[in-house]
C-alpha cells in the first residue's frame, strides 16, 4: 500500500449539490431560492436585525431609563480605612493615592461614615458624607472642602 492507491471510505464523501444547472438536476428554474423576493436576487446583503419591513425589534422594544451626563463620579474611602493610617499631616487625594486607598488621582475622592476614628485627622477632599463630619470633628479633627469643580489634578502634573 502506498499514497497513490488509497481511497475515501465508502459513504464518507457526498456528491456536492449542484444548483441553477438545468430542470434535470433537481435543482434549476429558481435553484433552490424559492420564488422572488430580495433573498432570491443576486448579490444579496441583508442587514442585520432586518425584519423584510416589518418594524425590527430593537424598535418595538420600549425604551427606559436615562443617563445624566452630567453626573460626577467619586471615589469613596471610609473611615475605618483612614483609621489605620499613620500620619499627622494633612491628608489629600495625593496622600491617599500613594497609600493605596483611592485608584486614581484625577478623579473627586468623597469620604463616607463607615467606622469610628479616634484620631484628629486634617483631611481635604472634594466631599465628605454629613455622619463622616461629624464623626471627624468629634475627634477633633478638621475638614476641608474642595468641591468637585476644583483640583481634580490634571495627568501627571502635581499640584
Amino acid at each position: 500500500m502506498n499514497l497513490s492507491n488509497l481511497k475515501y471510505a465508502p459513504g464518507s464523501r457526498k456528491k456536492v449539490k449542484r444548483i441553477g444547472r438545468g430542470e434535470g438536476s433537481g435543482h434549476g428554474g429558481t435553484s433552490t431560492k424559492g420564488n422572488k423576493g430580495l433573498k432570491s436576487r443576486s448579490g444579496v446583503n441583508m442587514q442585520a436585525g432586518f425584519e423584510g419591513g416589518q418594524m425590527p425589534l430593537q424598535r418595538r422594544l420600549p425604551k427606559y431609563g436615562f443617563t445624566n451626563i452630567f453626573r460626577k463620579e467619586f471615589q469613596t474611602v471610609n473611615l475605618s480605612s483612614l483609621e489605620g493610617l499613620e500620619t499627622t499631616k494633612k491628608i489629600d487625594v495625593l496622600f491617599l493615592h500613594e497609600a493605596g486607598l483611592i485608584a486614581k488621582k484625577t478623579k473627586p475622592v468623597k469620604i463616607l461614615g463607615e467606622g469610628d476614628i479616634k484620631k484628629a485627622l486634617q483631611l481635604e477632599v472634594h466631599a465628605i458624607s454629613a455622619s463622616a463630619k461629624e464623626k471627624i470633628e468629634k475627634a477633633g479633627g478638621k475638614v476641608t472642602v474642595l468641591g468637585v469643580k476644583k483640583t481634580v489634578l490634571k495627568k501627571g502634573k502635581k499640584k
